[in-house]
Parts: structure tokens; C-alpha cells; sequence
């Protein structure tokens, strides 16, 4: 479908917006702004049991503003926001960035990037790929996808839904130093969630496939039946006695892993000294062997960006490096913070990908040899000032390199800093979710608390 029956609004509408807002604020005296004019447009549908339980189409847009007053060290910043694009709502949504500006604090960190770290190129990374999907081919995508999963086993008996979702989105940022850019963007799910029963006990498990391009989603038939396989083989789960052990994160809980790397590496962790990997940069925090790299230019990438929310430009980097680790995740305002520059982190991390080893899943069980796959993770027990990470635990317990059984009602412990130094070995079974690119992880020895 083109893109202009997708929005509202041209890219040119956007920049011109844009530009007006940056236009008033110069005239109340500002002293530096930056906005950000998007829109954004969806359909989602989830059915269960065969029935359609919700149908949601959204559109929705938006105008968010930061004025500067003064100059460095004597800032003081405002921000407002409005879903109204009419010229006296622009107006007045910069007058209140301006009020709120004029009466915060002084801070010597705010202000706009610097203006050799602002993107100059803007390469297409090939990020909108429009799913021209109907309601009504949603509702039979989800009603096979669903269909398939009961299809596999009389035990699979009810449903949490299969949920198909088509987003379209498109943006223009644009700052009084002269940067302007903006693109298009999709993002597309399909989901199936079941629940499988046997001798009055009942398990759950789910499965998803996302994607920028609609072609590449896992087909619903095949997406459904491993949801379903995936909560068949966790019937009939047992608990452990609490033991210490070799641990292997399945790659999709194995993402958690690397999410709280990020969170410790991140510059509001580090310059408020709340972080267990303070003054860690070029130290040994991981295994050696273990490299983790940032390719925010990645085409078709979930998490892929030209610039950062700042207009920062990105760029591809090894983040940890042979276990070393090498960089940090910073916007402006906690890179003047910590004496050093953006690391164009503005919004988040880009593609963080874990190379991954030479073993495949099943390899990784054997080199495990005895030991728990952690398949799901529950409760939020990570202390990010220590490191100290408690966490409910789901999965199978491994003995002789195959799985023995399922178990549950579980508690994995350990220190992330001695965990992520204690990583065995990576598989190539790599999944994407969000912007974490991510195999399985084997740590050497962990606490596993049973009964």
C-alpha cells in the first residue's frame, strides 16, 4: 500500500511543522530547541478460543518540545507536547516549554548535542515495509495460528490468544543547530500463547515472531504448533533440591542477561553511582571469548537508526570486546555528566548483537552435561547497585547432555558480575528480540534453590 494512504500527513507537512516550531521558539528568546513531529498508524488483533477477542485500530500523532534558555553552564530546560498540529496549538505548546524552562534549575549538562557529534549522513536502512493487512486477514492469520497450536495435542485445551499486530510509523527530529532528518519505520508480531492440561495440572508457554518486514514473520501454522509443543513439554514438571550447578539461559531468557548489562553500562546508572560495573570501562567484565556489538546501520533492523532521539549520529561499534569492555550506552546529558561524549544512546541501544559461538542448541546441552536450561525467568530480584540477581526460574533439568525432565517452582541466584564472567559458552541458536540479537548462554555455576 503507498505510503501516502498509510498517513495523514506528508514528510514535507512534518518538516514544515518542524520548522515552525523551532521558528517560535526563537522568537521568545530560546537559546536552543529540538522537536519531534511523528504519526503513526496500526491494526491488532488477538482471538482466542476461535472468537475474536479484541480488534484495535490506532492512529495516533504527536509534537514534543525542548526549549533552551541561556548557555552552557547556566541551562534551563522546558518540554511540552501535543497531539494537535493546528498553528495556535504549536504555539502554545512552545510557550509552555519556554514557562517551564524559565522556571527550572540552572544545569551545566543540558543543552543540545555538540555540533560535530549531529548526524550529517542519513543512509536508508530500508526500515518501512507497509503490511497492507485487513481486519478481516488478520482475524483468520491469529484463527490459524491458534488453530494449529490445538491441533498438535488433545492436551492443549486453552488459549491465552494469537494476536497479529501491523504498525507504520514515520517521524521528522529536527534541532536549531540545523539538523533535520526523519524516515518511515513498520514493525510488525505475530503471537500465539496456550495452555496445556494433564491430571488436573496445567502449564503455559508462548512463542512470537516480529519483524520490519511482514514476509519474514514465522508462518502461523508452524509459529502455533511450537507454542504448543513448547507447553506440552513442560506437563508433568517436577521440583528440584537445591543444588549448585552449570545454568543454560535459553537464547530468548538469555537476552535478559544482556538487558541488564545494558542497564549497568547505561550513563544515568553510572553517573548516579548506582551501578555494579562503575569504572568498569576497559576491564574484564565478561568471559573471554565473549564480544558484544552495537550496528545500529543494520538494513531492516529492529533497533536499526541513522541518529539517536538527539539527532546524534550512530555507529557501529564493539561494545565488549574479547570480554573487555569497551564502551558505554550515553546520551549527551550523562556524557557531560561523566567528562566524555554521546555515545549516540539517546533512546536507547541499536542492535546489540552477541557474537555467537559454534555450538548449536543442542551442543550446548552436551557441553553443559548436567545442569538446568532456564527457559523462563519470573519476579524482578536483580540488584543493580550489587549485582546480586535472584530470579524465578522455569525449564528442564539436563543430565548426560539431554533433557531429563521439566521443573519448576525454582529460584536461580548468583552475582551478575561473577555470572557474567562465569559464561561457559554461547550458542549460534540466536533469536532477535527487540533490539537484542542473542544465542543461548551457559554459565558455569549457579545457585538453584528447590525444595
Amino acid at each position: 500500500m503507498p505510503q501516502a494512504n498509510r498517513f495523514t500527513h506528508t514528510p514535507e507537512r512534518l518538516a514544515e511543522i518542524a520548522q515552525i516550531v523551532l521558528a517560535h521558539a526563537r522568537s521568545l528568546g530560546a537559546s536552543g530547541c529540538e522537536c519531534e513531529i511523528s504519526e503513526g498508524q496500526g491494526l491488532g488483533v488477538t482471538v482466542r478460543m476461535g472468537k475474536v477477542e479484541t480488534l484495535e485500530h490506532n492512529r495516533d500523532k504527536g509534537v514534543a518540545v525542548s526549549v533552551y534558555l541561556g548557555a552552557r553552564p547556566h541551562v534551563r530546560r522546558g518540554h511540552a507536547s501535543t497531539s494537535d498540529f493546528s498553528p495556535a496549538a504549536l504555539r502554545s505548546t512552545v510557550e509552555a516549554a519556554v514557562a517551564i524552562a524559565r522556571f527550572t534549575a540552572e544545569d551545566d549538562c543540558a543543552g543540545l548535542p555538540e555540533p560535530d557529534l549531529i548526524a550529517s549522513a542519513l543512509p536508508d536502512l530500508d526500515l518501512y515495509h507497509p503490511w497492507p493487512i485487513t481486519p478481516e486477514e488478520a482475524i483468520e492469520l491469529a484463527r490459524r495460528c491458534e488453530s494449529a497450536a490445538f491441533a498438535v495435542s488433545p492436551k492443549v485445551r486453552n488459549s491465552e490468544g494469537a494476536s497479529v499486530s501491523a504498525q507504520h510509523s514515520q517521524f521528522v527530529f529536527a534541532n536549531s543547530e540545523g539538523f533535520m532528518g526523519g524516515y518511515p519505520a513498520a514493525r510488525h508480531m505475530l503471537s500465539c500463547s496456550v495452555i496445556a492440561q494433564e491430571r488436573g495440572r496445567m502449564q503455559r508457554d508462548d512463542w512470537y515472531s516480529s519483524s520490519r518486514v511482514p514476509e519474514r514473520l514465522a508462518k502461523a501454522d508452524a509459529l502455533g504448533r511450537y507454542a504448543a509443543e513448547r507447553a506440552l513439554a513442560r506437563l508433568r514438571a517436577k521440583k528440584l533440591a537445591t543444588c549448585q550447578a552449570p545454568v543454560l539461559f535459553e537464547a530468548p531468557a538469555a537476552t535478559g542477561l544482556i538487558g541488564q548489562f545494558v542497564s549497568a553500562v547505561s550513563g544515568g546508572s553510572l553517573y548516579r553511582k548506582a551501578s555494579f560495573l562503575l569504572d568498569s570501562l576497559g576491564k574484564q567484565v565478561f568471559a573471554r571469548g565473549v564480544t558484544i556489538d552495537e550496528k545500529p546501520l543494520l538494513p531492516r533492523g529492529l533497533a536499526s537508526a541513522p541518529f539517536d532521539a538527539e539527532g546524534v549520529a550512530t555507529r557501529t561499534r564493539a561494545v565488549v570486546s574479547d570480554g573487555v569492555l569497551e564502551g558505554y550506552f550515553l546520551n549527551c546529558y550523562s556524557a557531560r555528566k561523566l567528562g566524555t561524549q554521546s555515545t549516540g544512546s539517546a533512546g536507547g541501544n541499536h542492535n546489540l548483537i552477541l557474537r555467537p559461538g559454534r555450538r548449536d542448541f543442542r551442543a550446548m546441552l552436551r557441553e553443559m552435561n548436567r545442569g538446568l536450561l532456564v527457559t523462563e525467568l519470573l519476579g524482578q530480584g536483580v540488584n543493580m547497585v550489587t549485582g546480586d540477581y535472584s530470579r524465578g526460574a522455569a525449564g528442564y533439568w539436563v543430565e548426560n547432555g539431554e533433557i531429563a525432565h521439566p521443573v519448576e517452582e525454582i529460584t536461580i541466584a548468583g552475582n551478575l558480575r561473577d555470572m557474567f564472567k562465569g559464561i561457559a559458552a554461547v550458542g549460534n541458536d540466536m533469536v532477535v528480540r527487540g533490539s537484542r540479537h542473542c544465542g543461548s548462554i551457559l554459565i558455569e555455576n549457579m545457585t538453584i534453590a528447590g525444595d
